[in-house]
């Protein structure tokens, strides 16, 4: 990336640093321990690979001749789940940075600004990152690019993420049998990668959106701090939020403009549809291959629904993470009501084309995509 001066408009090494230096330690475990779950981890990656995809039939879609992407499988830890987002983020934020540091340029001061203020992004950045470091289990990564550290499929990017401490951490606490939990969790994040080996187009498409989402990102710093005040005050109380019209929503949702909040409505849309996939594969699969499936669904909604008490319910819906767990239930809906209309070759047309993804209105109505794209199928067919 290009910088003002030297200085960028992130300093992503001190972001990495900040929030591996503030990240809570992981559960107890000795070294043969450790071993013992990276191992088990990594086999039952390979094997949830073929119960997604006898499940979901979705690699059965792939047109003859079109390769699917062999995708790596890395076991990290807290500080390796911090390096690969830092890196990811650094990936799609680059143009938007780009416009940014070039409005700068003329500023009086700009090099000590970009200094400064790049600095303080990165810690900023590091603390958010610490926060969430802790609470992922599992991700496919999907956007940073191809190091020697962090490997990716050989067309370009692409890794299955798998935090090792957390899992054992979150299984400790359910009390739930750890063998089963860790492939349940491998169920659901294999979902994803197969999502994005099987479906070519499915990554741009969602680059694209978020590029478009930057794009529209106000660029004048002035107007920028005064969204944030307004969104820091609603969230604080210091202004009655009936009195705002921003009841119920999120920071992330309050600074945006008008044009970003059409293009999240179709990112909620793809990202309910991704996560409620992925909830729906994992309870499909999961009766014949975790025995205790039932126990850990159960403990595990709870889970997400309670948090970890009042600063951590605080904390998400602040960053919006509320609105994450939406999407896992609405999306789990959307899908099982339209597999159960139309079955899963049916269902599986959502992933013929970008038009073929349900909106955000059809995610809460699956009958309406079921008309719009099997009627259109139907009439295209006579």
């Amino acid at each position: 990336m290009t910088s003002i001066s030297g200085a960028e408009m992130v300093d992503w090494n001190l972001a990495v640093a900040t929030a591996t230096r503030l990240v809570r330690p992981g559960p107890e475990v000795s070294r043969d321990e450790a071993r013992a779950v990276v191992a088990e981890l990594r086999g039952h990656a390979r094997s949830s690979e073929r119960h997604v995809r006898d499940f979901t039939r979705m690699i059965h879609a792939v047109p003859d001749g079109v390769p699917v992407p062999d995708t790596p499988v890395l076991v990290v830890d807290r500080a390796g789940w911090i390096k690969a987002n830092v890196a990811g983020f650094r990936e799609l934020l680059q143009p938007l940075l780009g416009k940014l540091q070039e409005r700068r340029a003329g500023t009086p001061g700009a090099a000590v600004l970009g200094a400064v203020g790049g600095k303080v992004t990165g810690v900023e950045l590091g603390m958010l990152l610490s926060f969430l470091a802790s609470r992922v289990l599992g991700q496919y990564e999907t956007f940073a690019p191809v190091s020697r550290e962090l490997p990716g499929s050989a067309q370009g990017g692409g890794r299955l993420l798998l935090v090792a401490p957390n899992i054992v951490h979150v299984e400790r606490e359910l009390e739930v049998n750890p063998h089963d939990f860790r492939m349940w969790v491998c169920l659901h994040e294999e979902t994803h990668r197969t999502q994005f080996t099987a479906v070519p187009w499915l990554r741009d498409h969602l680059e694209g959106e978020i590029q478009t989402f930057l794009g529209a990102t106000e660029v004048d710093p002035v107007t920028v701090l005064e969204r944030l005040r307004e969104a820091a005050q609603s969230f604080a109380g210091a202004r009655p939020d009936a009195e705002r019209g921003e009841e119920g929503r999120s920071l992330v949702e309050i600074v945006q403009t008008p044009e970003q909040r059409e293009v999240l409505g179709r990112l909620t849309a793809v990202m309910s549809l991704l996560e409620g996939h992925a909830d729906f594969v994992m309870d499909g699969v999961g009766p014949q291959v975790v025995p205790s499936v039932a126990e850990i669904r159960e403990k595990f909604q709870q889970r997400r629904a309670s948090g970890a008490g009042r600063l951590d319910a605080a904390l998400r819906k602040l960053l919006g993470l509320d609105a994450k767990l939406r999407q896992y239930r609405d999306g789990e809906r959307f899908v099982r009501a339209v597999v159960g209309q139309v079955g899963m070759d049916g269902f599986n047309r959502v992933w013929t084309s970008p038009n073929t993804l349900p909106t955000k209105a059809e995610i809460a109505r699956p009958a309406d995509w079921v008309a719009r794209v099997h009627r259109k199928g139907s009439e295209g067919s006579e």
